[in-house]
């Protein structure tokens, strides 16, 4: 068989405490045997919506963070009217700033959305040298250029700013260096060319793609005297946006002679590596923040598609925890077809077998269950649902109509179920659940669904499968049933809206009378356990919303138990192994989070 070691190069180390957390060794997870954990270093990258910018305009310039941006200048959607108008960022949506001095598109920014500086630019046809100084309110005049020029790159702040490359009569490699007032030469560019995209500081800068006979991804480094080669871009282009600095920069958007793009670029001070497209390929946008949290706005789609578009991208790294089960207190009286509610930290169990049936119930506080108030009627094989404060019970054995309510202390009686029957779907809370399918009379079960309102049960649509032994989770609104029993072992998933029932992807394992998250979602269900052709299964799987995937399996194989807590920190307590079990288990789910992401690890 081949192992983790030859298919990724490395072994699965095996730590006291977690490792510095970076991202230099992919490829690696470890197993901290402290926490009993199995854990790796994953990397988050993604771009996603941001709110609209007021105006569609092309070819703008940018200065400041993600959360507190400035956009400003650039041409509108007509192809030919110049916009002086600034906009403004504050991580969610776009308010009116001050109007610049002269309206002109192919401009420069640099600096703070309170300190900015506008350089440059193109009031048709000439090519600008014109500095304007932003407040967060107003703009004044700057120093101007020594060369005046259009379609250049900018860095640094609003009192040490930087200039290089762009058009003016032919492609230009100038760069000059601002120093609150005035402009004066530095070093120039070891290629001239235009177009191009730029990050950094003035004495630590990074010049990018650009078009000087052709399009160009070559990339070259600053350090406040001279210009030095550094890794090209992994696509070459032109009219593309840039944030972060020389040794953590980022490139995204553009065109070349062959496409308008929508790919992003990292770099970490020598090589540029592919990262997450933009959602939408876009050319002529502005570009500002870091390379872990950027901001690309505005900008062309087409040759005369202007957009109003936002996106933001978001690069983190974080530790995962993979999915496990882990033993909890043993429940203080075996049982199994017990009912379930409640949290990992804060659960019920009720009633079931253990020879006879039993009036008993139990609470759990993460760590130890102890007696609470009886049922008033002895069952086993009943429905479950709502909190351990605020529980419901159903049904059960010899099919059972009554429904009792817990507070936390003790039960009282509820409306009667119009349907008496055991082993059901149980979803909702209190005062609002529903009871799907089972078993009432006659086999293979019963496809009738009921909703409880806090007093009475009212029969609602059926569900589209006839079985018992089935599971539940969700709210009366948006429910989910699962599993069971009809002439075999079903798979079946139905989601309920409130109305009535949709079938759904199946499960991967056919099975009935598992645990299940009792206070789990529609959308974040877990299955534990249950009884499966073979027997008894530790199989555990999670529902997303669409389908079913496989997770870490539980210690002990075995059926007819209850559970509660929710997907990501579920318990299976009770149940049958060939004999009455009192084992509780606790599940941690992955701690992954869930925008795309490409997984990097740490030794």
């Amino acid at each position: 068989m081949t192992t983790y070691n030859q298919l990724a190069g490395y072994r699965v180390n095996y730590l006291s405490t977690d490792p510095t957390l970076n991202s230099g060794n992919e490829g690696q997870v470890w197993y901290n045997s402290t926490t009993g954990k199995l854990k790796s270093l994953v990397q988050i990258k993604a771009w996603s919506a941001g709110g609209n910018m007021a105006t569609a305009r092309a070819n703008p310039a940018a200065a400041g963070t993600q959360t507190e941006a400035a956009v400003f200048g650039g041409i509108l959607s007509d192809g030919s009217t110049l916009s002086g108008a600034t906009e403004e960022y504050n991580g969610s949506s776009w308010t009116a700033g001050g109007t610049m001095g002269t309206a002109r598109r192919a401009l420069a920014g640099a600096g703070t959305q309170t300190a900015a500086l506008a350089i440059g630019g193109r009031v048709q046809p000439n090519p600008q040298s014109i500095t304007e100084e932003y407040d967060g309110s107003a703009w004044t005049a700057g120093g101007s250029l020594a060369t005046a020029r259009q379609f250049l790159a900018g860095a640094g702040t609003q009192t040490v700013g930087l200039a290089f490359g762009g058009y003016a009569t032919a492609n230009s490699n100038a760069t000059e260096e601002y120093n609150g007032s005035t402009w004066t030469a530095g070093g120039n560019l070891g290629t001239a060319r235009g177009y191009l995209g730029g990050c950094g500081i003035q004495t630590s800068a990074l010049a990018f793609g650009g078009y000087t006979t052709d399009y160009t991804n070559i990339t070259e480094e600053y350090d406040g005297a001279s210009w030095t080669a550094g890794g090209n871009l992994n696509i070459a282009r032109g009219y593309l946006a840039g944030a972060g600095t020389q040794t953590s920069g980022l490139a995204f958007g553009g065109k070349n002679s062959t496409i308008i793009s929508a790919s992003t670029e990292e770099y970490n001070g020598t090589s540029w590596t592919t990262s997450i497209n933009l959602t939408t390929a876009k050319q002529d946008l502005a570009g500002n923040g870091t390379r872990s949290s950027a901001l690309a706005s505005a900008g062309r789609t087409g040759l005369t598609t202007y957009v109003a578009t936002t996106e933001e991208y978001n690069s983190s790294i974080n530790v995962i925890t993979a999915a496990a089960w882990a033993s909890g207190g043993n429940l203080s009286t075996a049982r199994e077809v017990a009912g379930g509610a409640g949290l990992q930290n804060a659960a019920l169990c009720f009633g079931g077998y253990n020879g006879s049936a039993l009036n008993s119930t139990e609470e759990y506080d993460g760590s130890a269950w102890t007696g609470g108030g009886n049922l008033g009627t002895t069952r086993e094989r009943l429905g479950g649902t709502g909190t351990q404060t605020a529980a419901l019970g159903f049904g059960g054995g010899s099919a059972n109509s009554a429904t009792e309510e817990y507070n936390g202390t003790a039960w009282t009686g509820g409306g009667s179920l119009n349907t008496g029957r055991e082993n059901m779907a149980s979803i909702g809370i209190q005062t609002a659940a529903v009871a799907g399918g089972g078993y009432a009379s006659t086999l293979p079960g019963t496809n009738v669904t009921e909703e409880y309102d806090g007093s009475a049960w009212s029969n609602s649509n059926n569900m589209n499968t006839l079985r018992r032994r089935l599971r539940g989770a969700g709210i009366l609104t948006a429910g989910l049933g699962f599993g069971g029993y009809s002439t075999g072992q079903s798979a079946a998933t139905e989601e309920y809206d409130g109305t009535s029932w949709t079938s759904v992807n199946n499960m991967n394992t056919a099975r009935n009378t598992m645990a299940t998250a009792q206070q789990g979602l529609q959308t974040a269900a877990l299955a534990a356990g249950g009884q499966a052709s073979t027997g008894n299964t530790t199989a555990t799987e999670e529902y997303d919303g669409t389908t079913w995937t496989n997770t870490t399996s539980m210690a002990t194989a075995r059926g007819e138990l209850p559970g509660a807590g929710t997907q990501t920190a579920g318990l299976a307590f009770g149940g049958n192994t060939g004999t009455y079990s009192a084992a509780t288990e606790e599940f941690t789910g992955a701690s992954a989070p869930t925008p795309t992401a490409s997984i990097l690890t740490t030794s």
